[in-house]
């Protein structure tokens, strides 16, 4: 007899997972991280502290974003990490729905597990999946309108829009009053969608209704001393350059010098290099230099005597918005004054916002830049409450630029549902078991937003389905009286952008997970001390 040794073709720190084990594991880690998230879903969800660690150890945030929630969880589980950057990209795509998205991915995957667990083969589901989320597609899009033509119908429906979304934020209180802040801000824009023309600036103290919109760029900077605190039609140098040149880097060189008055020469030369650096910039004709690198004591003397405006170190996001909406560019060096382009407002003046002084930069270039300023009490509220307006914002500005408007309170969902049950009906083979999953899926957004309320979420579902499968098309849920009403009526109405981006996005990253069947392990990388001495 002779004996058979198995064949290894992995390393043996390797690890590998095949078939079943795969396939539970991916599961297992869908459904840890769509059941982390899922509490914080609709306007009556949960908020969650995160606590940092490493450098920041101790930080605390307070929030129920999906995509801030999911990035600073560490995750080791593969499918965990697929839903953790969809979430990001549903973030960066349009900027709300993060957490829909991932309930929605983690309950397509839960309902797969069950039809595996009766024997059918996973590219069956995707087929049925597929068949299901064109008929979902096109009953969103029907069920979709468009006011675009009509600026007061439009102008409402983005308020709406942006109620809708506040709704479950820690703006919820003032949603009113942060809903008209971001309306306007975006209408600033006149369809540009060009979020970069709006500065956000959070400042501690008062509260979240001392949130103000002010129609000029304000820069959270001050100017020199001795130097104008205000200027009217302003020509704006804007540099990235190093304005220190007047002090003498002694530390680690070895200088010889006979006498004390030849240190006394070398600062005079570095003083004059100095000088000679600041008249090119004022050969520009600027009367305000703004600039990314600090400014020291004897070039912010010089500007001074110049009669000129000088702020130094303003941060780099702050000097390239500040570029963009002055119409200046941002220069290195000063040679050629007649190529390089200023940037233009028509006043730069002080003004104060708690205990602060900030420069407000009023008509500039670009008229439709605008600053927010949130108030609030303590770091955690106005940091939540940024990220909430940035996504109203973000929906916002999707929205003029794709127009379409569906509505929410699980309205949309249970449309999509119910018209993949009824095309189900007409499928024959399995792949209906699958579309009817599909339909099972749509309806837990709804069951969720309930359930976070306290609610009876089987009546209500129940009420809805039933309303949606008698043709009342717009009834959704009324969370502030625990029933079922019109949508339309209510104005509660989300962004058709949004729902179909959480509606595609769900559904591939599920049908990326369902085709796994084994997950492999490399082995780490051995230390060289590890491999043994020749």
């Amino acid at each position: 007899m002779v004996s058979l040794n198995p064949v290894r073709i992995l390393k043996y720190d390797a690890e590998e997972e095949k078939a079943e084990i795969a396939r539970l594991s991916s599961f297992v880690g869908a459904t840890a991280i769509g059941d982390l998230v899922k509490s914080t879903l609709g306007p009556k969800g949960m908020d969650k502290i995160l606590i940092s660690s490493g450098r920041s150890a101790g930080q605390v945030e307070v929030t129920n974003d999906g995509a801030t929630i999911l990035k600073s969880v560490g995750v080791d589980n593969p499918a965990a990490k697929i839903l953790v950057d969809m979430s990001k990209v549903q973030d960066d795509e349009v900027g709300d729905g993060t957490t829909s998205v991932t309930v929605l991915a983690s309950e397509l995957l839960k309902e797969a597990e069950k039809l595996i667990e009766q024997k059918i083969h996973p590219q069956t589901i995707i087929a049925g999946w597929r068949k299901a989320i064109e008929v979902a597609r096109n009953a969103l899009q029907v069920a979709s309108y468009d006011n675009s033509a009509n600026s007061d119908k439009f102008k409402e429906d983005l308020m709406n829009i942006a109620r809708t979304t506040l709704s479950s934020k820690i703006l919820s209180h003032y949603k009113e009053h942060f809903s008209k802040l971001a309306v306007d801000a975006v209408l600033r824009l006149k369809g540009s969608g060009d979020l970069q023309a709006i500065q956000i600036i959070k400042k501690k103290g008062g509260t979240l209704e001392d949130s103000f919109l002010d129609d000029g760029f304000l820069l959270d900077k001050k100017v020199g001393i001795h130097q104008p605190k205000r200027i009217e039609n302003a020509s704006i140098l804007i540099a990235n350059t190093p304005m220190d040149t007047d002090k003498i880097k002694v530390f680690g060189s070895h200088i010889k010098v006979d006498s004390m008055a030849k240190i006394a020469e070398l600062e005079s030369a570095e003083k004059e290099k100095m000088k000679d650096k600041v008249n090119k910039i004022l050969k520009h004709n600027c009367n305000v230099f703004i600039n990314r690198q600090l400014i020291y004591n004897y070039p912010e003397q010089l500007f001074a005597d110049a009669g000129v405006m000088a702020i130094e170190h303003a941060d780099f996001d702050g000097i390239e918005r500040l570029a963009l909406v002055t119409g200046g560019e941002i220069v290195s060096t000063f040679d050629n004054p007649e190529m390089v382009k200023l940037g233009k407002c028509d006043v730069i003046e002080q003004v104060m916002i708690g205990e602060d002084i900030l420069l407000r930069f009023g008509g500039v270039a670009l008229g439709e830049a605008c600053t927010i300023i949130i108030r609030g009490a303590t770091r955690q509220i106005v940091d939540e409450a940024e990220r909430s307006l940035h996504d109203a914002l973000c929906v916002l500005a999707a929205t003029v630029k794709e127009s379409r408007i569906v509505f929410g309170g699980g309205c949309s969902e249970m449309l999509m549902a119910v018209a993949v049950s009824a095309a189900a009906v007409k499928t024959a083979g399995k792949e209906a078991v699958a579309m009817e999953a599909f339909s099972r899926a749509l309806q837990q957004l709804p069951t969720t937003i309930a359930d976070n309320a306290g609610y009876d979420s089987a009546q209500l579902v129940s009420e809805l389905r039933a309303a949606h499968v008698n043709g009342k098309s717009t009834m959704g849920l009324d969370m502030e009286k625990n029933k079922i009403g019109d949508v339309k009526q209510l104005g509660i109405t989300e962004s058709f952008v949004v729902k179909r981006q959480v509606l595609l996005s769900a559904v591939e990253a599920a049908e990326m997970i369902l085709r796994v069947d084994n997950i492999l392990k490399s082995a780490p990388r051995r230390r060289v001390e590890d491999r043994g001495h020749c």
